[in-house]
């Protein structure tokens, strides 16, 4: 008989993590459905073994386009009887440079289809796509394009060059063991970066493309059950990260245009929980990347980088809120009150309490570092000389720009630590 499969519905997508991301909600989706059964094929794993999974001729195949692609040429995956054909993540699969196997794999579908293309940004080379994949589209939008989640809080902190590490550390101890989905632009950074952080004992991994694929499982799955508190990824990796609890989204690199910006942290504030979008911005960069915020119509809150007094205050506070909470709860025995009055005849009151404090202050995993950040409106190197007439400049010349009117959604304002 015949050995390939002929799905009836085909679902290509830029990622292993997304591939089986997919693969699991369908298979949820549809478990009460006889034949309704999924197999996924990507590159990274056993080709021979995907070819005998294919051969128990699974309704639906789920893959990375060059693999499906692969599939479809030796003969193990037949598009004949095709009825539905869904892109996801159709930007990350054009910038990972998959225009040409996209375009061979509708070469080979039917010409009676529904079409279904799925992207968090729609930039020109997707909407190109769109129009060769799909005739007279219904556009659907979950939220409003470009719109960003009101729970999200939204930072940028302006820094001097080679200042980058230092502030992330102080930003990270502020976060305190919250989960924290750090951003960077190149694979080796996020190795480089992980390795770092987990040097100076943060409990950090990299997550990209270029790790092996059962490493990337274990990293994610340690990430989601809180094991592991911070994950440093490039943009296509992120695709695959589905966690809900990210309390804080870094961006250690800036992203390269304001739908990336948008979709990076769009990874916080999920399932009504509040979240936090924190730029690291060199001040030699922070015009360009104002800019690009506008874009958004974002509200962007520009600060001062928190400092090593910053975070030593804030773990101070944070000491003070624990005491207080066991204090709330706390049922001492008669003989416990007895030792404590005695303690407070023998001791000064305040130095007891002040012992406790410290007692409840929080261990992080290092001493936050010395950083001294730039003023939010000053270029680097042009020191305060005008900082106040060049703020009140700054935003009305970038709405001028922008063709933005009055309406800037920059707040600029400032806070010194």
């Amino acid at each position: 008989g015949d050995p390939a499969a002929h799905p009836r519905a085909l679902v290509v997508v830029p990622t292993r993590e997304l591939a089986a991301q997919v693969r699991e909600e369908l298979r949820w989706l549809f478990a009460e459905l006889p034949g309704a059964t999924v197999e996924v094929v990507t590159g990274g794993t056993s080709i021979g073994r995907e070819r005998i999974a294919l051969s128990r001729r699974p309704a639906f195949v789920v893959g990375t386009p060059g693999r499906l692609l692969d599939h479809m040429r030796n003969g193990a995956l037949a598009c004949d009887q095709v009825e539905h054909v869904i892109l996801d993540e159709a930007d990350q699969m054009l910038d990972m440079g998959f225009k040409d196997e996209l375009d061979a794999i509708l070469e080979q579908l039917p010409e009676q289809r529904s079409s279904h293309l799925v992207s968090a940004t729609f930039p020109q080379a997707v909407k190109a796509l769109a129009n060769r994949f799909q005739k007279d589209a219904l556009t659907l939008e979950g939220t409003k394009l470009g719109l960003a989640n009101p729970d999200i809080e939204h930072v940028a902190y302006t820094i001097r060059r080679h200042e980058t590490y230092a502030a992330l550390v102080n930003v990270l101890l502020m976060a305190g063991d919250s989960r924290c989905l750090l951003f960077v632009n190149r694979r080796v950074d996020a190795t480089d970066l992980a390795e770092k952080l987990s040097a100076d004992g943060f409990g950090a991994a990299p997550f990209s493309g270029e790790l092996p694929q059962a490493q990337r499982t274990r990293t994610l799955a340690a990430f989601r059950n809180g094991i592991l508190p911070i994950l440093v990824s490039t943009d296509v990796a992120a695709r695959g990260i589905d966690v809900p609890e990210i309390s804080a989204v870094v961006h250690v690199d800036p992203p390269k245009n304001p739908d990336a910006y948008v979709h990076r942290s769009g990874r916080t504030g999920r399932a009504g929980r509040a979240g936090r979008s924190i730029l690291l911005v060199e001040g030699s960069e922070s015009r360009k990347v104002g800019r690009m915020l506008s874009a958004t119509r974002i509200a962007v809150s520009w600060q001062r980088v928190p400092t090593r007094e910053t975070v030593e205050r804030a773990l101070d506070e944070q000491a003070g809120r624990v005491l207080s909470a066991r204090l709330e709860e706390a049922s001492p025995t008669e003989s416990q009150r007895m030792a404590a009055k005695e303690l407070l005849i023998e001791r000064d009151p305040i130095e007891v309490v002040a012992t406790l404090l410290e007692l409840a202050k929080p261990q992080p995993p290092r001493a936050p570092m010395d950083v001294q950040g730039l003023d939010p409106y000053v270029d680097e190197g042009r020191g305060k000389r005008g900082a106040k007439r060049r703020r009140q400049q700054f935003v009305p010349h970038l709405a001028q720009q922008l063709g933005l009117g009055r309406e800037v959604p920059i707040q600029a304002h400032r806070r010194d630590p």
